[in-house]
């Protein structure tokens, strides 16, 4: 089955869902042994981070302003985070945690083939940012603000995801699949489209276009451009000017 097409992806990456994971990889830095709280109150931490950074950035959130939000105090507070970079770094490392492990385990029907990989990763990558909408768009929208270590932890992210999308190209070149001179380049062009869903939402809810209409719309255009069919006896379709030949370049 298309886990892309599974509504239950929704429960999967809740934000307390996300937070038991959390948990679990900063145990030894959160002073809270009782498994349920710990994971609530990181909830609301979380939750209260990503709301007051969409409003005033991050680099302007307090750590006192977190407390207040999440009804905590500012001793409680600490018991979970020692800095806004221990929070940062939580959240980074869960959103690209995340989507590392979903892109990397395709089912096994749509391995062998590039086109059904594809539209698998286009199709996953979107339901995946619209179950994790506030922290797609935190990661992106914040970016340029982060400390150093952090902001190349984003551009990492960014760089892993174009990756994964350029492995599938590459195979979809060997099997005479798809058409591309350029495979990263192909694979940098393809991930603004995915990452529009995200950052672009008011728009997209304005024209009415489904999340679905949405999906199909970008696998169509990525099918077309990419398809072997558009080269016609080894030419370019009429009015397109012919290039010389090259080497599909990972």
């Amino acid at each position: 089955m298309n886990l892309a097409r599974q509504r239950r992806w929704t429960n999967a990456f809740s934000t307390e869902a996300l937070c038991t994971r959390i948990l679990e990889r900063h145990r030894a830095s959160i002073r809270v042994q009782k498994p349920r709280l710990a994971v609530t109150n990181l909830a609301r931490i979380i939750g209260a981070t990503l709301t007051l950074s969409n409003k005033q950035g991050f680099h302007a959130t307090t750590l006192r302003q977190l407390a207040e939000a999440s009804g905590l105090s500012m001793g409680g507070l600490y018991t979970y985070i020692d800095s806004k970079p221990r929070l940062l770094s939580m959240i980074l490392g869960e959103v690209a945690a995340t989507a590392t492990e979903v892109l990397t385990a395709p089912p096994d029907d749509v391995r062998s083939d590039a086109h059904k990989h594809l539209d698998w990763i286009i199709a996953t990558h979107i339901r995946m940012s619209e179950a994790m909408q506030p922290w797609f768009v935190f990661a992106f929208m914040e970016a340029k603000s982060f400390p150093p270590a952090e902001r190349q932890r984003a551009i990492d992210m960014e760089a892993t995801t174009e990756k994964i999308i350029a492995d599938v190209l590459k195979q979809g070149v060997a099997s005479g699949d798809f058409t591309i001179d350029h495979v990263r380049l192909t694979a940098s062009l393809i991930k603004p489209l995915l990452q529009d869903w995200y950052v672009k939402r008011a728009k997209y809810r304005k024209r009415g276009t489904s999340i679905d209409g949405y999906i199909d719309g970008v696998g169509n255009f990525v099918s077309a451009a990419l398809s072997s069919g558009n080269r016609i006896n080894g030419r370019k379709p009429a009015g397109v000017r012919s290039r010389p030949k090259q080497m599909a370049h990972p």
